[in-house]
């Protein structure tokens, strides 16, 4: 079976889930916050006003409701296979059980790509409204929007890896889940320690922070360094992949 059938199917099993509501809830709660906070200091001469909606909107998201919302979306996935004994029925066939690891943790990837968009559409509608009830001219700053939710897209998907390799290693879902709590917990202690870059589970809040230096510091260069965060990241994310795949249906084919 080729990769991209078994995507498909994958897509399938999901498509009658609740996982798309789920992932409007974190970003209309602290877009809504967020915004409604700061829009009260704002007056119609205020600069740099969507800066700082969105340094308030994402720190909190970052930090805690993106991994929270993931977390719940890494639950739902591997439990659709495991209702009815879908796990054994699948594992019966010609199919790689790395591939089917694979494959899900792409389903987990899209869900995530999707709620960025959603959190950046919902930012953009909250901003908008803001913006007029206080009479700010400022510009729709569309690529500065994009840079950042990228960003927070690319720095989670290390901290995905791991919680995909969680859930698949622990049998129980209450395990996984409380394992996962208890690792985004710390993350904003992490992130202002020089071992952040070996905890994934702070990496997009230490990209906001980070946005949050740039704001605070009028202009100056970014904290946040590619180098040695990349190597470090992308070696964590393969390794969590790998993990995984090699584990993925194991403890069922016993």
């Amino acid at each position: 079976m080729k990769f991209l059938d078994l995507l498909g199917i994958e897509f399938m099993k999901v498509k009658r889930s609740k996982i798309i509501p789920l992932i409007f809830i974190a970003p209309l709660l602290v877009v809504t916050s967020g915004v409604v906070n700061i829009s009260r200091y704002f007056t119609p001469e205020y600069t740099n006003a969507w800066s700082a909606m969105f340094i308030q909107s994402a720190l909190v998201y970052a930090y805690y409701l993106l991994p929270l919302s993931m977390i719940v979306v890494c639950v739902m996935v591997s439990g659709r296979e495991t209702q009815n004994n879908g796990i054994l029925k699948m594992l019966a066939l010609p199919v790689s059980r790395q591939a089917l690891s694979l494959a899900k943790f792409a389903v987990l990837a899209f869900y995530l790509l999707m709620e960025m968009a959603v959190f950046l559409a919902v930012f953009m509608a909250a901003g908008l409204i803001a913006s007029s009830t206080m009479g700010i001219t400022e510009t729709l700053p569309v690529l500065y929007l994009l840079k950042w939710c990228g960003g927070l897209f690319l720095t989670m998907l290390p901290s995905l890896a791991m919680m995909w390799a969680i859930t698949v290693l622990f049998e129980k879902p209450l395990l996984s889940v409380g394992l996962n709590l208890l690792l985004v917990i710390p993350g904003i202690l992490a992130a202002n320690t020089p071992l952040w870059i070996v905890y994934p589970y702070c990496y997009s809040g230490y990209l906001v922070s980070c946005s949050l230096h740039d704001f605070t510091a009028k202009g100056a260069d970014t904290v946040f360094q590619l180098a040695p965060f990349l190597p470090c990241a992308a070696a964590i994310f393969a390794g969590m992949l790998v993990l995984a795949a090699v584990r993925f249906g194991r403890k069922e084919m016993r």
